[in-house]
């Protein structure tokens, strides 16, 4: 777990406006589940022979005897919160998104942390692929806003209650022939819930899952024209995709179609994937609620920010105004001064502690202001200043009066670069 702190936070606030922007283009409305909830219901809808519920889920029993858990993923709250307040009945189709802190004990990866953080989205209510093609479509245009490239979107189809048994039974005929090539987690992967076998990183297991069966060839009719009509709207919408037949995600919710969005960039290795989703049209009606289809996605904050840090963009806003006072009677005028402009809009700093007005140059430097602005006993009889471009050139004249609009008025420069 780690801590954000100004001069990176400001790469969060970043991706999460671009977010809200994107879903509310999109027509989806944010909701802001508790951090902690039911254990019952990652088991029954993650799945108990998962890792995340065998082995990564932080739960503890509170005074009341009850059994709960920091939420290790999004959608299962999302889902409990639909059903809890009778959405289904209120609308035909909801689309909603979310974004916040999610908890898993698993071993430390790049940009993979304990307590982590997630953007999602669900949309509920629609069985067709165009509904699996907008979410998609969601994801590309986040990522372009982002400024994120060398992504791949692979997609996958697991068929549904009709025609998975058959491909289930032949997998693990496979895997049982091959056995003794897996490692120790996936031969009890293969006793509890084989599809984990193919979600496994171990190389060897990803040699023996790259020879077995094709998920795809088993789909039955319905379900092959879901995913044909699916790759047929990622055409349409211009969306470059790779079909995976052995991606499989690591969740027991998803039916039919899954996608993942996998990044080559060497801040997280050869490729990694930094968000995916799928379809989930079982999992209301699993939880006591409707029979109501859905399909949602998750994608990782931690990761998005990794790389975006690592291109080198800048994401920190720095101050329109840098107020520095000349003596001590200029000090409580300087406060003012900063209040009044920063009610007018601008982004002002302003040294508290006062001290020698080479000190508070120092730190107008440091703070990478556009203009700095010298409060003295002059300036506060006259009326006049002058606003001192950082990035050097001439100083501006400005009525104390009109320092807002005359700041506004002043062409963009570059940044200076802050004194060591």
């Amino acid at each position: 777990m780690n801590d954000l702190l100004p001069g990176e936070i400001e790469v969060w606030q970043f991706v999460e406006s671009t977010a809200r922007t994107l879903f509310g283009r999109f027509g989806y409305g944010e909701v802001r589940t508790p951090m902690v909830e039911d254990t019952a219901l990652f088991v029954r809808s993650v799945g108990e022979e998962t890792d995340i519920v065998g082995k990564e889920m932080y739960t503890f029993e509170d005074k009341g005897g009850r059994s709960l858990s920091l939420r290790p993923e999004g959608t299962a709250p999302a889902a409990r919160a639909y059903i809890e307040h009778s959405v289904s009945n209120q609308e035909p189709v909801s689309r909603w998104f979310y974004m916040g802190p999610m908890f898993r004990y698993e071993r430390m990866k790049t940009g993979r942390y304990r307590q982590f953080s997630q953007i999602g989205a669900e949309a509920y209510g629609a069985k067709e692929p165009a509904q699996d093609a907008e979410l998609m479509d969601v994801v590309v245009q986040f990522l372009e806003a982002l400024g994120l490239k060398d992504v791949t979107l692979n997609i996958n189809s697991l068929g549904d209650d009709n025609c998975r048994p058959a491909y289930h039974a032949k997998l693990v005929e496979y895997l049982n022939a091959h056995r003794e090539e897996l490692c120790a987690d996936c031969q009890q992967r293969l006793e509890r819930n084989p599809l984990r076998v193919l979600d496994c990183k171990n190389e060897k297991c990803q040699a023996v899952a790259a020879a077995g069966p094709n998920v795809l060839e088993f789909l039955c009719a319905p379900c092959r024209a879901h995913f044909t009509d699916l790759q047929r709207k990622l055409g349409v919408l211009g969306i470059r995709y790779v079909v995976n037949h052995r991606l499989v995600r690591g969740l027991d919710y998803y039916t039919r179609t899954v996608f993942e969005f996998i990044a080559s960039h060497p801040a997280l290795g050869t490729a990694s994937t930094v968000g995916g989703g799928g379809r989930y049209d079982k999992m209301m009606k699993g939880l006591g609620g409707p029979d109501v289809p859905a399909v949602g996605y998750a994608m990782g904050l931690d990761r998005l920010v990794l790389l975006l840090k690592e291109g080198g963009k800048t994401f920190t806003q720095r101050p329109d105004l840098f107020i520095a006072v000349a003596d001590e009677g200029s000090q409580d005028e300087g406060l003012a001064l900063a209040s009044r402009l920063r009610r007018e809009g601008l982004k002002v700093d302003f040294d508290t502690r006062g001290g020698s007005l080479k000190s508070q140059m120092k730190r107008a430097d440091k703070s990478g202001a556009r203009f700095t602005l010298v409060l003295g006993e002059q300036e506060r009889t006259s009326g006049q200043a002058k606003l001192k471009p950082m990035a050097g050139g001439e100083p501006v004249p400005v009525a104390l009066d009109n320092v807002a609009a005359t700041v506004r008025a002043q062409p963009e420069a570059p940044a200076p670069v802050p004194a060591a």
